[in-house]
């Protein structure tokens, strides 16, 4: 069975805005996928009123191949480090399914 990867849409988070220009130049560049769409937003969360984080949320639009006439397969890899996600909480209901 042959799987194409269509299109995907990636949401990051960056520090600056500085950041979040060279990350969409960078994707602009790579000869991997067409970029088809791209942004890029501050954000920040307040508490009593004050800012107590900022950040820049990107959002990339990647094309890999055509839907209709397919002409290549893509192999995606995503690597999370250590301790990046919380172990799931199981009820005691699912525990022994895994």
């Amino acid at each position: 069975m042959a799987k194409y990867l269509i299109k995907t849409v990636e949401t990051l988070r960056v520090a600056t805005e500085d950041e979040a220009k060279a990350v969409i130049e960078e994707a602009k560049k790579d000869r991997n996928f067409t970029l088809s769409k791209y942004s890029s937003e501050y954000k920040c969360s307040k508490a009593k009123g004050e800012v107590v984080d900022e950040w820049y949320r990107v959002i990339l639009t990647k094309d890999f191949t055509s839907e209709k006439e397919p002409d290549c397969t893509t192999t995606i890899s995503y690597n999370v480090e250590a301790g990046a996600f919380p172990d799931p909480v199981l009820r005691e209901d699912e525990e022994d399914k895994f």
